[in-house]
């Protein structure tokens, strides 16, 4: 027994116990509007964001002191202030690296621990539906972000011809489309095109149609209850899949389906969490917290479904590429990245 190597694993545990606590509290600091309570930079007592959340000043205290014990608020003069920087994470929503709303996706390994359990003891199925709410919504919040920051202004310049045909007019599918953040955003930024948002899941739809008529946008975009592999349309000049190709169970069959719907110059744009070839190289504080989520929710996803792939949210570019080549695609190339996302083109 080494025990130099035992305590600084044992450290390295309480650490991550902790952050795993701090989670936690971050979903209550952000249900309750702690931090957009304290978003204005100027320190604040507990009694005081107490009067001004409506919440009970004494576990506001013990709160404040918790996020303080980690970093996420300053202690000034017995007074705590959120930062400029953290308030950009905690809250502003419409930040790009606002990650609060994200937390939900991690409550959901806790509050689906025992279907989780099932499904390892079992065929390792466990389909997206059958997770608590919280895990649509906090997907949404989780994915949202980045694709504000990325998708018009680098993802989709970054393919070959793409934006010219959007600012004429093109025909968009958006496959996997969740609550339909990233189909609204590109409604929004291009006029003259029209999309459809398909998904399989039927309160995401019904989501996604409410916020595209809050928007404003649902004259040029409609929802659809489809799967990748039997979704309507033909002749679309830019199919999309965001985060999603990984969860489904015959990601080939999906490939193939969206080439037949493709037009001859059309093209597939494919997001996908980051991922190096090897695990060894994956080995980080990125791959740690998406092969967490594969665990609970990505592979079991597809495991629950027709051919149960499994490929998981640390695919890399190497087995993705071999997925549009069994699929018929002649073209793949990786278009942009960034330390979250890999972002391919394919094309026939």
């Amino acid at each position: 027994m080494n025990e130099a190597k035992l305590m600084e694993f044992m450290g390295k545990l309480v650490n991550d116990m902790g952050g795993a606590a701090m989670v936690a509290s971050v979903i209550v600091g952000e249900e309750l509007g702690l931090y957009r309570a304290m978003a204005d930079g100027r320190p604040i007592s507990a009694e005081e964001l107490s009067e001004k959340t409506g919440c009970n000043a004494r576990l506001i205290r013990e709160w404040l002191s918790a996020q303080a014990a980690s970093g996420y608020v300053e202690l000034v003069d017995g007074r705590f202030r959120l930062p400029p920087e953290q308030a950009l994470a905690l809250a502003a929503e419409d930040s790009p690296v606002f990650v609060a709303g994200g937390a939900q996706v991690l409550a959901t390994m806790f509050l689906d621990k025992d279907k989780v359990i099932a499904a390892m003891r079992g065929n390792g199925a466990l389909a997206w539906g059958d997770h608590h709410p919280c895990m649509f919504s906090g997907t949404e919040r989780f994915f949202r972000p980045g694709y504000r920051a990325n998708l018009v202004s680098s993802w989709l310049p970054a393919l070959d011809g793409v934006v010219p045909k959007l600012e004429k007019g093109a025909k968009v599918a958006d496959v996997g489309c969740g609550h339909g953040a990233s189909t609204v955003l590109m409604a929004q930024a291009y006029p003259k095109s029209t999309f459809v948002g398909f998904d399989y899941h039927a309160p995401s739809i019904a989501t996604a149609r409410q916020r595209a008529g809050e928007l404003g946008v649902s004259d040029r975009m409609s929802f659809s209850e489809a799967s990748a592999k039997n979704f309507a349309g033909q002749d679309f000049d830019l199919i999309c899949f965001f985060d999603c190709l990984h969860d489904m169970g015959d990601p080939i069959g999906a490939a193939r389906h969206a080439l037949q719907a493709l037009r001859d110059d059309g093209s597939v744009l494919l997001v996908e969490p980051f991922a190096k070839d090897r695990l060894e190289d994956n080995l980080n504080p990125v791959g740690r917290m998406f092969y967490a989520a594969s665990t609970f929710v990505c592979t079991p996803n597809s495991l629950s479904q027709e051919v149960g792939f499994g490929l998981g949210a640390q695919a890399g570019e190497a087995r993705l590429r071999g997925v549009f080549q069994e699929a018929g695609f002649k073209h793949f190339r990786r278009a942009t990245e960034t330390p979250f996302n890999l972002v391919f083109e394919a094309r026939k």
